[in-house]
């Protein structure tokens, strides 16, 4: 994890810096409102990544960001182990992410196909992303 305290970075700063530090490898990056000293309004850029790309990451944050100085800490972590499948639906195919660890499973439709057919149909996003579950659910009772 690599954090910086920023108190005078524009907003269309910290969208780009998002954007550039996901295209070059980071897990998650978010930000939190914090108070600085001098009750100061502020964020912290929190960088979620591989150790192997720190210095990658921490030369775009001093690059692209207001901040003169970055922190580092180490966390372990646990991952569910995941794949895709397609589904059809009533509007079309919808990728479904498929996490599981130790007997516990999860489902989630892919944002981005939900969000293409609820335009294309003009109909409500959560309508396709009901129909991605219902259609994964038929799948798996297919395959019992």
């Amino acid at each position: 994890m690599i954090e910086a305290n920023l108190d005078d970075q524009t907003g269309e700063g910290l969208g780009y810096v998002m954007d550039q530090l996901l295209t070059a490898g980071a897990y998650d990056v978010f930000f939190t409102p914090i108070q600085m000293k001098k009750n100061r309004p502020a964020i912290k850029l929190t960088v979620l990544g591989n150790p192997q790309e720190r210095a990658a990451l921490t030369k775009l944050i001093l690059a692209e960001t207001t901040t003169i100085g970055v922190r580092y800490q180490t966390w372990q972590r646990t991952i569910m182990q995941r794949h895709f499948v397609t589904v059809a639906t009533p509007y079309g195919n919808v990728q479904v992410k498929v996490a599981t660890y130790e007997g516990i499973e999860k489902r989630m439709p892919e944002y981005a196909d939900c969000a293409q057919l609820a335009q294309q149909f003009h109909i409500p996003f959560r309508t396709v992303y009901q129909a991605a579950l219902v259609a994964v659910e038929q799948l798996n009772n297919e395959d019992d």
